[in-house]
C-alpha cells in the first residue's frame, strides 16, 4: 500500500509541476473515512498588484519589477495605446514568471477600459497588446430630492439625496429649456428621477478574485462606476410640474420629450450656466456702471457665477469671433439660425476658435472677470437681426423643436406610462443606503 501510494504522489507531483498555478492542492487517497489531506505546492509565478507612481511610465514600471520582456511589450502597447496617458494613481496588474517572462500585464485606463499586454496561451512566444472595456452591471434606481432652507440649490439637494454632480449636470440639462436653475429654483421645489447607475468589481486589478464564500463583505462588494441615461424625470418649480421621457423615435436620436411628445429641447437653452449663479444686474437701456460710474445701457443680462464655471453655446451656431474685445474682456461671439446672435463676455478662458461650428450645449469658454468687471460674472448678450433683446424674457418664448410624429405616439405613450409607473414606486436613495449599510449590527 505504501509502494503504490509513493508512486501516486510522485506522478502527481510531476504532473502539477508544468501547471501555471499559485497554490495547487492534491487529495490524498485514503483507506479509511477521514477526510483527505491538501498539500500546496510552491508557486512558479509571482502576482503584483500596485498603483501608478508620479512620474512612473510602462517602462520604468515593468523593469521596477524586474519583468524580462519590456521592449516588446511597450512596442506592443504604443500600437493600441498612447503611452503618454499612463496617469499616476492609476491601478496595473503583473503576472510573471521566475524568470522575468511576463504572462499578463493589465492596467485601468479610466472607468471604461484596460490595457492588456498578454500571451495568447502559456506556451506562446508572441505577446498581444488590446484595450478592452471593463465589465459593468446596470441598475435603475429612484432618485429623489428637495429644495429648502438646508438644501438651497440644485447641487446641494442632489447631494443631501447621496448623488454626485454629474447627476446633476444631467438633470439640469433635461429641464434648461423650461427652467433656469440660476433664478427660478426656490424652496418647496422637488424632483425625481429615474436613472441607470453602472457598477463594477470593487478592484479589478486585485490579485485575488473575491471569494463568494468570504467572511469580509467588502471584499465582494460592488463599487459604483457612473451613471448611464436618466430614463424619466419629474421636477416641480414654482407649483408648476414638469416631466421628461427618455425615447428614440424610429429612425431618430434619443431625445427627452414630455407627457404629451413634445420635445423638451428648445431652439435656445435658458441660460448659457447650467445652474446655480445669480442675476446680478438684468437688461436695461440705462444702467449706472460699476466701474465707470456713469449711466449707460446694458444689453445684456450679468450673472454672478465663480470664476472658472463653464459657459456653454446656447444653440448650435458658428464662431463669428473669439479673443479680446476692449472693456468686453474675452469674448466669444456665436451667429445662430434665424438672425440670432449671442455673446459671451468677461470670460477667463476661451475653449473655441474663429469658424468653429458648435452646438447647443459645447463647451466654449469660463467665467472669468477680464475687461471692465469688478468681479467674476457671465455679460450674456443676444441680438436678433442687429437688434439687442432681453435674453431672458427671449429665451422663454423660444419654440420647442419637433415632437413625436403621429404614427409613432402609441408606441410613446406605452413606454411613458410604463416609465413613469416605476418612478413612482419608493425610493431607495444612496444616502438611506449607506446609512444602512454602515448601521450598528443588532
Amino acid at each position: 500500500m505504501r509502494i503504490r501510494l509513493s508512486l501516486f504522489l510522485a506522478s502527481a507531483l510531476a504532473a502539477l509541476s508544468a501547471c501555471d498555478a499559485r497554490q495547487a492542492t492534491i487529495d490524498i487517497p485514503s483507506s479509511g473515512h477521514s477526510r483527505a489531506e491538501d498539500i500546496a505546492l510552491a508557486a512558479d509565478f509571482t502576482i503584483v498588484s500596485a498603483r501608478v507612481v508620479a512620474g512612473a511610465t510602462l517602462a520604468t514600471i515593468l523593469r521596477a519589477q524586474n519583468v524580462a520582456d519590456v521592449q516588446a511589450m511597450v512596442q506592443r502597447a504604443a500600437a493600441v495605446f498612447d503611452l503618454r496617458k499612463v496617469r499616476r494613481d492609476q491601478p496595473y496588474r503583473i503576472e510573471k514568471r521566475l524568470d522575468g517572462t511576463i504572462r499578463r500585464f493589465e492596467y485601468e485606463i479610466d472607468g471604461d477600459r484596460f490595457l492588456r499586454i498578454a500571451r495568447p496561451d502559456d506556451d506562446a512566444a508572441e505577446l498581444v497588446a488590446t484595450v478592452l472595456p471593463i465589465e459593468k452591471t446596470r441598475h435603475v434606481s429612484v432618485v429623489r430630492g428637495r429644495i429648502d432652507r438646508e438644501t438651497t440649490s440644485l447641487v446641494a439637494a442632489m447631494d443631501a439625496a447621496g448623488e454626485t454632480i454629474d447627476l446633476t449636470l444631467a438633470l439640469a440639462d433635461i429641464f434648461s429649456g423650461d427652467i433656469d436653475f440660476n433664478t427660478d429654483l426656490q424652496p418647496g421645489d422637488q424632483f425625481q428621477l429615474l436613472v441607470e447607475k453602472q457598477y463594477r468589481q470593487r478592484d479589478r486589478t486585485a490579485a485575488v478574485v473575491p471569494d463568494e464564500n468570504s467572511e469580509d463583505p467588502d471584499e465582494n462588494r460592488e463599487v459604483f462606476a457612473g451613471y448611464g441615461a436618466i430614463l424619466a424625470a419629474e421636477f416641480d418649480n414654482g407649483g408648476h410640474r414638469f416631466r421628461a421621457l427618455r425615447f428614440t423615435p424610429d429612425g431618430g436620436e434619443p431625445g427627452y420629450y414630455d407627457e404629451r411628445g413634445t420635445s423638451m429641447r428648445r431652439f435656445f437653452l435658458k441660460s448659457p450656466l447650467k445652474f446655480n449663479p445669480v442675476v446680478t444686474s438684468g437688461f436695461s437701456r440705462s444702467r449706472l456702471h460699476p466701474v465707470l460710474n456713469e449711466y449707460r445701457a446694458h444689453l445684456g443680462v450679468d450673472y454672478r457665477a465663480p470664476a472658472g464655471s463653464p459657459v456653454v453655446a446656447v444653440a448650435n451656431g458658428t464662431v463669428v469671433a473669439a479673443g479680446t474685445s476692449g472693456g468686453s474682456g474675452r469674448m466669444v461671439h456665436l451667429r445662430h439660425a434665424n438672425g440670432y446672435e449671442t455673446m459671451y463676455l468677461h470670460l477667463s478662458s476661451m475653449t473655441v476658435r474663429r469658424g468653429a461650428h458648435v452646438m447647443q450645449g459645447d463647451l466654449i469658454g469660463r467665467v472669468g472677470a477680464t475687461g471692465l468687471a469688478t468681479g467674476p460674472h457671465l455679460d450674456y448678450r443676444l441680438k436678433k437681426n442687429g437688434a439687442f433683446m432681453n435674453p431672458v424674457s427671449a429665451h422663454k418664448a423660444m419654440p420647442p423643436a419637433e415632437p413625436i410624429p403621429e404614427t409613432q405616439m402609441v408606441a410613446f405613450e406605452a413606454a411613458r406610462d410604463r416609465v413613469f409607473a416605476q418612478l413612482a414606486a419608493p425610493a431607495v436613495t444612496n444616502a438611506a443606503r449607506v446609512a444602512k449599510e454602515n448601521a450598528p449590527v443588532k
